[in-house]
Order: C-alpha cells, then structure tokens, then sequence
C-alpha cells in the first residue's frame, strides 16, 4: 500500500520497490516506474500501482467426471505482472489519493480471469476420464495439462500477466463416493489385520505348544532320571546288602572257624590232660580230685567219713605199701 501525506493543498506520494507505479495528470501519464517518490497536487491527478511480486491464488472447485461423478479440485496458481504498462491498460488499478487504497478490486479481477481458465481446462480433462481413473492417476497429469494451456493462453500474454507455476494439491470425489471407494481397500487393510492377528495368535498357540510340550518332554526326562535314580539307589541297597550279607557270613564263618579251633584246642589239651590222668595210680588220681576239690571250696564246716571211703583207701594204702616194700627188695636183690 501506498503512503500518501498531506501538507496543505499538496501531497507526497511514496511507494515500495516491489510495485509499479504511474501518475497521470489530466488523463495523461506524467510518470511511471517502480518504487516512486513525488509531490503532486490532487486535482487533476490519478496514480495506478501495480503489484510486481508473485502473488499466489489458491483455488477450488467442483467438475464433473466421464461416469456422472462429482469431483473436487484444489491447488494454488501463481503469478505475476509481465508487463505492468499493458497490464494498466487492461485492469484498473487506480488507488484512493487520500489513503492508499484500490479504488476497485483488480486482483479479484485477475482471480477470476485465472480461476476461469484453471476451471475450464480442469473440467475438460475430467469430463474425459472417469473418477476411479483420475483417483489412480492423482493430480499430475491435470496439472501438466493445465500449465501447459496456461503457458500458450493469449489471453494471458493479452493483458500483460505471466503464470509463475501451479500445484494440484488433491482431485478429491464427493464424501460418499470417497467413503466407498476406501471400503475395499479398508475391507483389504482390515482382512490383513486380521489375517495378522490370526497368524500372531497362531504363533502364540505354537508357542504355547512348543512350551507346553518342551515342559512334557522335561518332565518325562526328570521322571526318567528319577526312575533311573531309583534303580540305581536299589541297585546300590541291594549291593550294600548283598555285601552286608557277605560281610557277616564271612564274619560268621570266621567266628565259627575260631571257635571250631578253641574247641579243638580245648579237645586236644582235654585229651592230653585224659591222657596224662589215664596212667595215674588211682590214689594220686583220689588225691588229685581231692585238692581240685578243696580249691573250688572256701570253707568246710563239715567232713563226713563213711567207712567204705577208708576202707578202700586203706586198701589202697596196702597195697601201695606192699608194691613198694618188693620193689625195694628187687632192688636190694639186684645189687
């Protein structure tokens, strides 16, 4: 926008750099250029400021496909003044002397001119082509097209403007028709969802089984290391008893040879005792059980002696004395 002040019945006009300016005097232009500075006096006067910058229009609107379907295009134009004096011409661009401002509205002007353009080749293009067909193939080709008629449009060179660029932003159809068109490719998307979270649960219940049956296989091998355990602790009892057994008989056997050879050893001294006793005199035999007798006595209170035991030992007695007296006379005898 312009800056425009007021010092009494003159005025200073100022302008930026990026805009056009001409000031025309009694219907004449006096002076044109960019980014202006200049007094001038109100009557008489009128200034055109023209935009030189890129200005972006955005625009949207609706066509008709090939199969009777309602479509919705979007995307933004850019563009420019190519040649702002014929631009000037054609467009009124003249601004408010006290403030600046547009007196009409020559960039809706341009809108529409460029928005009837962009529309008439858009609903060309898709009354050619069915909507399922402009969904697949997406915005490029429009958009190739409409730049390309843009470019050799002399209605554009005409009136001085040039198109910078332009972006399709989407080729849309209406919201039922979208939501339909989406059922497949949801009911798709949803299909391997599920077929995912079958295939997961499947894997889950392997899993689980390859858990449950690595359990089994562990346990059957504990209980088949316990039932092994088992066999070798009987085993091992029935050795230690085997050789417990072993042990005492051979033990037993011992005992038995030992006390085998005590009671040989008592029969043998017993028998050689009988025999040294065997040719004793009866008397020394008498005397002998005698003294054996009163060794296995502490006291004797009482002797009784019945006259049988005195008359055999007087007998005996005799006839000791009678064997002795004809050995001495042997003797005797023989010397």
């Amino acid at each position: 926008m312009a800056d425009i002040k007021g010092y009494g019945p003159v005025k200073h006009f100022r302008s930026e750099a990026n805009v056009h300016v001409t000031r025309y005097r009694n219907g004449r232009a006096r002076k044109a250029g960019r980014g202006l500075a200049f007094w001038f006096l109100p009557d008489g006067a009128s200034i055109a400021e023209i935009p030189m910058d890129d200005r972006d229009m955005p625009f949207a609107f609706k066509g008709r496909t090939k199969d009777f379907q309602e479509a919705t295009v979007q995307g933004v134009i850019t563009w420019r003044a190519a040649d702002p004096e014929v631009l000037r011409d054609r467009v009124d661009f003249s601004i408010d002397l006290d403030v600046g401002l547009y007196l009409t509205d020559p960039l809706d002007r341009i809108a529409t001119l460029l928005t009837g353009l962009v529309r008439q080749e858009a609903a060309t293009y898709l009354s050619e082509h069915t909507v399922d067909a402009l969904l697949e193939a997406g915005v490029g080709p429009l958009q190739a097209r409409i730049t390309e008629d843009l470019a050799i449009a002399e209605r554009l060179s005409d009136m001085g403007l040039e198109i910078v660029a332009l972006r399709l932003a989407d080729i849309s159809p209406t919201a039922e028709l979208e939501r339909a068109f989406q059922t497949p490719t949801f009911e798709a998307l949803q299909q391997k969802a599920d077929e995912a979270t079958f295939q997961r649960r499947a894997l889950a219940v392997e899993k689980e089984r390859a858990i449950a049956e690595n359990e089994l296989q562990n346990r059957i091998e504990l209980a088949g290391r316990q039932t092994h355990l088992i066999d070798k602790e009987g085993e091992n009892a029935r050795r230690k008893a085997k050789d417990d057994a072993e042990a005492r008989q051979i033990a037993a056997e011992g005992e038995a040879l030992r006390l085998r050879a005590v009671g040989e050893a008592r029969a043998d001294a017993e028998r050689a005792r009988i025999d040294i006793y065997r040719d004793l005199p009866r008397e020394v035999m008498m005397g002998l059980a005698a003294r054996e007798f009163a060794g296995k006595l502490e006291s004797i209170e009482h002797l009784n002696i019945t006259p049988d035991l005195l008359g055999g030992l007087l007998t005996d007695l005799a006839r000791a004395g009678t064997d002795r007296l004809a050995r001495d006379t042997a003797d005797a005898q023989g010397e």
